[in-house]
Order: C-alpha cells, then structure tokens, then sequence
C-alpha cells in the first residue's frame, strides 16, 4: 500500500514512501479444536495388553484359565493323599521382654527422629532480599500424582512468608508435622514481563564516552526532509557543553557532506554502530541519535506481537536497503558488558520499539503490555544498561517542524530543551516534560529499555 499522507511543510511526517501500515488488531487464533486423544493416567500404558483365554502376550510368563484350585477341608487333606490326620502348627508366641540398657535406649530415640525429620518437607524462603550466592527456592513445574487417587494435581505453590520486623529478609518454614497451607499468589502483568530476566546492572556513567549521530535530509529525494541535520548538531552541541562528550568522540554522519566515509549509507550506519561498541566496558556512557525517515516491514522471524519489524532508512536504501530493529539490537545491545549504558534518541516515525527493547513504560514508571512474544524476550534483554527515548509509538509518526525559525525535529527538539531547563531529572520525570513539550503534535514520546528499572532514579548520560 501507499502512503498518501500530505506532503504540505511544516509538520510533515517523518515516513518514507511507500509506508507500510500497522494492521487492526486481529482476532486470536481459533483454539477450541480438540484432540481425539483418551485420557491415560500418568504411569499407565497407553493401550493396556488384551489377555485371551489360553494365549500369554508376554514371553516372561505363563498364563492358564482361571479355575478353582483346590482347597483343603477342615482338619484332612484331599483324599489322593490318603487317610492323614491334619496336624495343626503351633502358635508363635512372642519372645520375652527384656529391658533395653540406656545406650540401646538412646539409640532408638536417635534413630527414630531421624527417620521422623526425613519424612517431614522443610522449605525456607527469603524475600526480597536474597543473600548472594544463595539458591532462592524453587518451584516444580512437573504434575504429581496424588496416591491415594487417580487424579492429576497442579505444580506446587510456594508459601508466602511473612516480613521479619528488624530484619532485611524474612524466614518461614514447616516445623514438625505442621503442614502451611499454600497461598496462592496471581502475578501481575508486571510481573509477567519482569519474569524470566536474569541478572543485569545499572551504570555509573562514570567511564569513557561515546556518541554516534546519524542526521538524514534526503536531499534530492522525494519525501525531503529539512530539521535532521540540525538536530544532530544541536545534540552535539548539548552532549559536549553540559555532559563532558568530547569532539573526537563523537561520530557524525550526515547526508550533506563531500566526505564519502562520513555520508550516512547503510554500510558507513552499519560500521559506525560497531565502532560506538567496540571495547565497551562496564559503566561506560554511549549515546546513539538517529534522526531521518523511519517505517515498518513484515516481520519473518516472529518476535513481533504485531507482525511487523521497525526499520530506519539510510541514504542509500533504495539500492542497500533498510536497517531492521533486530539488526541494531544485535549489534549495539547484545555486544554490550554488564553495566555499560548505551541512550538512544529515535526521532522517526514508527520508532517506539526500534531497538527492540523489551520493556516499555508508562509515564507513571508502570510497565505497558507485552509487545515481544516471550521467546524474544529473553534473547532482546540484556544485563547492560540500554535507555531508549522514542518520537513516537510504532503506529504513529513523528514531525518534521519549525521551531523559533529554524527546522528541527520534534523529538530532537523536546529532548534538548526539557534537559537544558532542567537537567537533574528522573527517567519518568524526563518523559513527562518531553510529552509536555510535544502536547500539540499527534506523537507519544516512548520510553523502553533492556531490564526492568526504577523510573524513579535520576536519569544520567
């Protein structure tokens, strides 16, 4: 399909042409078929061996017709055997108590609470604070069978322990044969999403920095945009005056340029993203800007919910093609140490999940839904600490617009001016005042990242 949005100035959409819509939500797939299958208990066979009169299905033993056997009359044996008086056995009668020495006393004691603690199931749980090194308890994910039915039960839930008063983890456990009874706990939908992610760390900032800017005009091209160059270098103006970037860190590509190594082509965007991450470590600051045309392409591999990657275009991407959000994900999330921070600033259309992150927030710091299927989610997370502001949501575009007689983009522009104002802010306080800023324009600034984080901590580049 086409995209025949106006191409009127200011506030054009930052789309390509064509564009590629985001689809209605669809309706979830059918799932009331059945399967022909019978039930078999856990244990049991599938199909339980036919046993006929007269033939033996297993080789390891003879089977015979079922007929009385003989049994024997009171007080004489059959009489084939002959006239014999039946001798009854004698009744055992049980040995004489003797009393046990206080050694052999204290054994049996000893031996008898032994076998009594090992019946018994002793489970200690820690709260939110679990010691380092420790293994937290875990959960079975297997059926059991309850033994006195046939009847399949649930994998067991854990007990809720109560807060310990005075100390930083709570303890409950089963003492004697005192059984808790479990309570059972439904996770919330933060939770759902926080679920499965291992071990991650926030950055200090405190290490060397690093900026890639990537500013597109189109010049010559239909579709012409005429804010991007001026973001990145109001973006670089700000990183080098109020956050310590220096010049030689800082790499600039832009389609208004006689330098063929610094024109913004697929292969130059593509070299660039490895340079920014090449030897990062832990507590480094990177800063990624993008800001040109965006759009949206099917998606192949199924870890979109909606079906649709998120791309960005290059100056060249009618001959190279586009840059796909599993592309830069791969190279500049996935590469990263523990504790590295890598910013990024999309300011394109259909940019809310371009890097692929896997948590996005509202602007009170809750977590939105699941837009990765769950299998994505644990490959596009990552323990380093990657920050992402997006112009917009994917199914929205961003503007190209005049701000104070010189031609920006919104995002860029928003960005800018809400850190200049102010620039001891929270991460939901930041994303607060760029929506703030951006109110007249039809766009939703983004906020996502790799791991959960506190929206309340203050936002550092």
């Amino acid at each position: 399909m086409w995209d025949l949005r106006r191409d009127d100035y200011p506030n054009s959409p930052r789309s390509p042409y064509p564009h590629f819509p985001v689809p209605f939500p669809r309706a979830p797939p059918d799932m009331r078929e059945t399967y022909q299958k019978s039930y078999v208990p856990l244990g049991t066979p599938a199909v339980s061996p036919v046993r006929m009169h007269g033939t033996n299905p297993y080789s390891s033993y003879n089977t015979f017709p079922r007929s009385s056997s003989a049994r024997f009359e009171a007080g004489t044996f059959p009489s084939h055997m002959g006239p014999r008086s039946y001798m009854p056995m004698p009744t055992p009668q049980p040995p004489p108590h003797r009393p046990l020495s206080r050694e052999q006393h204290h054994e049996h004691r000893t031996r008898t609470r032994t076998r009594t603690k090992s019946a018994e199931t002793r489970h200690v749980h820690y709260v939110d604070n679990t010691p380092p090194g420790s293994r937290p308890a875990k959960v079975s994910s297997t059926l059991h069978r309850n033994p006195s039915s046939q009847r399949l039960r649930g994998p067991t839930t854990p007990v809720q322990p109560r807060q310990a008063k005075g100390d930083n983890r709570a303890r409950a456990h089963s003492t004697g044969s005192a059984v808790p009874r479990p309570v059972v706990v439904h996770p919330t939908r933060e939770q759902q999403a926080v679920r499965g992610h291992g071990y991650f760390q926030y950055s200090k900032c405190t290490g060397r920095k690093k900026a890639l800017c990537i500013g597109i005009n189109y010049t010559g091209q239909k579709r012409q945009l005429r804010g991007c160059i001026n973001d990145i270098r109001n973006v670089k103006r700000y990183l080098t005056a109020y956050r310590g970037y220096h010049d030689g860190d800082i790499v600039m590509l832009m389609d208004e340029t006689t330098n063929p190594r610094q024109m913004p082509t697929r292969r130059n965007i593509i070299d660039a993203m490895r340079w920014l991450v090449k030897d990062a470590k832990p507590h480094d600051s990177l800063f990624f800007h993008y800001s040109g045309h965006g759009g949206q392409v099917p998606d192949h591999n199924g870890s979109e919910t909606d079906g649709y990657d998120e791309v960005i275009y290059p100056v060249d991407y009618k001959k190279a093609g586009v840059i796909l959000d599993d592309e830069m994900n791969r190279i500049m999330v996935q590469t990263l140490p523990t504790g590295c921070r890598l910013t990024a600033i999309f300011d394109s259309c259909h940019s809310g999940t371009a890097l692929d992150l896997p948590y996005i927030y509202h602007a009170d710091g809750r977590l939105k839904g699941i837009h990765v299927t769950d299998r994505a989610r644990a490959l596009k997370g990552s323990s380093a600490d990657v920050i992402s502001f997006s112009g917009c949501r994917d199914d929205q575009t961003s503007a190209d617009t005049v701000q104070k007689g010189v031609a920006v983009g919104a995002m860029s522009y928003a960005f800018v001016t809400s850190l200049s104002r102010n620039p001891v802010q929270s991460y939901q306080g930041l994303l607060r005042s760029v929506r703030e800023i951006l109110r007249q324009y039809e766009q939703k600034v983004q906020l996502s990242s790799s791991h959960p984080i506190d929206t309340n901590l203050r936002f550092i580049l």
